[in-house]
């Protein structure tokens, strides 16, 4: 973050002031983690606890920082730590009962940047997923 920030110190200010947006992308994990993840529940969890700091810390300077906290989404990485465990997960979605699609992540993302309102924030993107214990 304090590398990008840097870089968006140059840019001029828009009629807001605002010079750039960081977002971070965090897990379900950070607020639902169970047995067996505790480093990466500790980690994705830090994520989502330095939003609203970093956004105070960066909001003199006219930068944003939001944080999406992300579930089930279908990457790539699903080809490394398992397909089948992620679609096993499906049964735990609210609606829809189907792995998320990166336009969709990337929908979210867009509107965080165009909306210059939405700052310090932890939107969940996850078809209302819970982790089950």
């Amino acid at each position: 973050m304090s590398r990008a920030a840097a870089v968006m110190l140059d840019n001029e200010p828009d009629e807001d002031g605002e010079r750039g947006v960081i977002i971070n992308t965090s897990s379900v994990a950070g607020e639902d983690g169970t047995a067996g993840m505790l480093g990466y529940a500790a980690t994705k969890a830090a994520l989502i606890g330095m939003t609203l700091p970093a956004a105070r810390e960066f909001a003199g300077r006219g930068i944003r920082v939001n944080t999406i906290i992300a579930g089930g989404i279908d990457t790539p990485i699903l080809d490394v730590t398992g397909r089948e465990a992620a679609v096993g997960q499906i049964q735990f979605f609210a609606n829809p009962r189907r792995l998320g699609r990166s336009e969709e992540f990337a929908a979210l993302a867009a509107h965080i940047v165009e909306n210059g309102f939405f700052n310090a924030a932890t939107p969940r993107l996850d078809a209302g997923y819970r982790v089950p214990l």
